[in-house]
């Protein structure tokens, strides 16, 4: 790589210095997303709740689909080429279906433990995301084998007509936009449980998808109608959705899983349920197998009770 080739004139070129502030944030994102998924391996051993246990799968897949999202923002700064379009076109919608589908299932589980239940187990929600992923992974196969792979010359700016590309970019991430209305509904339900611990969880969720779908809005509108309005379609396009890429990644970090992890091994106020409390598998101490035994003896000299706590 180097500054004199044109393809990669952004990352490194003073002139045009949204490529350099972008790819800081997006190595900073990287960085910050490694620390956090060591933090949450390193907090497993400690986590009390069950509940709580159950998610950690969930967030871990999640960790790595915003590292995914981060890393993806490079190939946006690097200019538009036959490499970059098939990985923006296939990379993008599938990462942000990773990364909803996982607030998702989180949501639809809270909507149980709110209530009192238990939600789904981990490896069914492990299932449930998959499934869900595999939907987008395959819009995304259909679209860049069928149709990119046999005219690679729509990734070309002189020889396609740019406001069909940009339309099928949107086009094929109506089934993400779904998962997001979707979750925002399910994070909504969720929030009108009884329980007042589990709610907080339920908050990151709400809180993560409200600023989700207006850095959506405001990239798709900006790619469709601002940047054509401005006269800007050509210099704009590629920051925009760098900018959404990044922005989109940090929301992740900030209102869902650092509060997340904040409150990973805190023993909850109040809806204590049994099944829900375990005690650390570090803390475990191996214990007698006798119930409680109560013994009676008369004597000359008077009774005695002897008790046995196991």
């Amino acid at each position: 790589m180097s500054c004199n080739d044109d393809d990669y004139r952004f990352l490194c070129s003073a002139e045009d210095a949204w490529g350099i502030v972008l790819e800081t944030l997006a190595a900073a994102g990287v960085v910050f997303t490694s620390a956090l998924l060591l933090a949450l391996l390193i907090m497993v051993p400690r986590i009390c709740v069950n509940a709580k246990r159950a998610i950690v799968p969930i967030q871990f897949i999640f960790l790595l689909g915003t590292l995914g999202i981060f890393g993806l923002t490079f190939a946006f700064i690097i200019k538009l080429n036959r490499e970059t379009c098939l990985t923006r076109f296939f990379l993008f919608g599938v990462l942000f279906a990773v990364c909803f589908s996982c607030l998702l299932i989180h949501a639809i589980k809270l909507v149980r433990i709110v209530r009192g239940g238990l939600g789904m187990s981990w490896w069914l929600m492990l299932v449930t995301i998959t499934a869900l992923s595999l939907v987008q992974i395959i819009i995304a196969i259909l679209y860049v084998a069928l149709y990119l792979a046999r005219n690679m010359s729509e990734c070309d700016f002189s020889k396609a007509d740019k406001n069909a590309r940009d339309l099928d970019f949107v086009l094929i991430l109506i089934y993400v936009l779904l998962l997001m209305a979707i979750t925002f509904l399910v994070s909504m339900i969720s929030i009108c449980g009884s329980c007042k611990y589990w709610k907080r969880h339920c908050v990151h969720i709400y809180v993560t998808i409200f600023f989700s779908i207006g850095i959506w809005v405001t990239w798709i509108v900006m790619l469709l109608r601002g940047n054509k309005s401005l006269d800007k379609s050509n210099q704009w396009d590629d920051p925009v959705r760098a900018i959404a890429l990044v922005a989109n990644g940090w929301v992740f970090l900030i209102f869902y899983m650092v509060p997340e992890l904040c409150l990973m091994t805190r023993h909850q106020p109040g809806c204590d349920q049994g099944k829900n409390q375990s005690q650390p598998h570090l803390l475990r101490q191996i214990v007698g197998a006798d119930n409680q035994v109560f013994t009676q003896e008369d004597s000359s000299q008077g009774r005695f009770y002897y008790v046995k706590w196991t």
